[in-house]
């Protein structure tokens, strides 16, 4: 005698990712949450201000990702993405601006951000930048990149001195894919440009990024001018 038959368990759905927004103007942080809570997979769990009200929120809500304006009244977004990017198991930080070559968006992503986004962004593209934050990539466009550091480089505070004694670290390959890299190269464009295959210089970079302890692309970009691999103009 058989027993009834029961329904399947219920698929699993798997858990929102949590947004924290940080800006000072009430209409951005409205219309990036109607962006962010339209989405099934995204939650806006809370909103901040300033910098200061920021961090609070990441401490007492755990967030995910952070939504960082950079120019506030108090502790700005810079100091903000400075302290949370010092943290052990800190949120990641999306940089949103109004200025798409804003001075302060280049030290926050050499404090350590993991992305750029300009607020006047379609939400389509602010959904796509959002998740690929989420999955841990870094969303700033090598041109992007590259104007960014153009512009700014002559203020970074690091030796160039200093920086070009590590790149002996480097084969001669690796040193030519990072020229690349900070040339605005997307790695298909360096693969054909050196004549090899996209998975090994997806391997050349992550030894690059290994020797140098450098967090990511951009910051890879960075190191290049830094260090005088690169140069403005080249």
């Amino acid at each position: 005698m058989t027993g009834p038959t029961l329904p399947p368990p219920p698929t699993p759905t798997p858990a929102s990712s949590r947004v924290l927004i940080c800006d000072d103007q009430e209409l951005i942080r409205m219309g990036l949450r109607m962006v962010i809570d339209s989405q099934p997979d995204l939650s806006v769990v809370g909103e901040a201000a300033d910098g200061d009200a920021a961090i609070a929120g990441v401490a007492a809500l755990e967030p995910d990702l952070v939504l960082m304006d950079i120019r506030m009244p108090g502790l700005d977004g810079l100091a903000a993405t400075e302290h949370l990017c010092a943290q052990p198991h800190g949120p990641r930080i999306l940089v949103v601006t109004t200025f798409d070559l804003d001075e302060y968006a280049y030290a926050a992503l050499r404090a350590g951000a993991n992305g750029f986004l300009v607020k006047d962004a379609p939400a389509e593209e602010i959904l796509v930048t959002v998740r690929a934050v989420l999955r841990g990539e870094v969303m700033v466009a090598p041109s992007l990149t590259r104007r960014l550091v153009e512009r700014f480089v002559l203020n970074a505070p690091a030796s160039a001195a200093a920086q070009r004694g590590r790149l002996a670290a480097l084969t001669d390959r690796e040193r030519e894919v990072l020229a690349l890299v900070g040339r605005g190269l997307a790695n298909g464009e360096i693969a054909g440009s050196l004549f090899v295959g996209e998975t090994t210089v997806k391997t050349h970079l992550g030894r690059v990024l290994t020797k140098l302890g450098l967090r990511d692309r951009v910051h890879a970009v960075i190191f290049a001018y830094e260090s005088g691999l690169v140069r403005v103009g080249d």
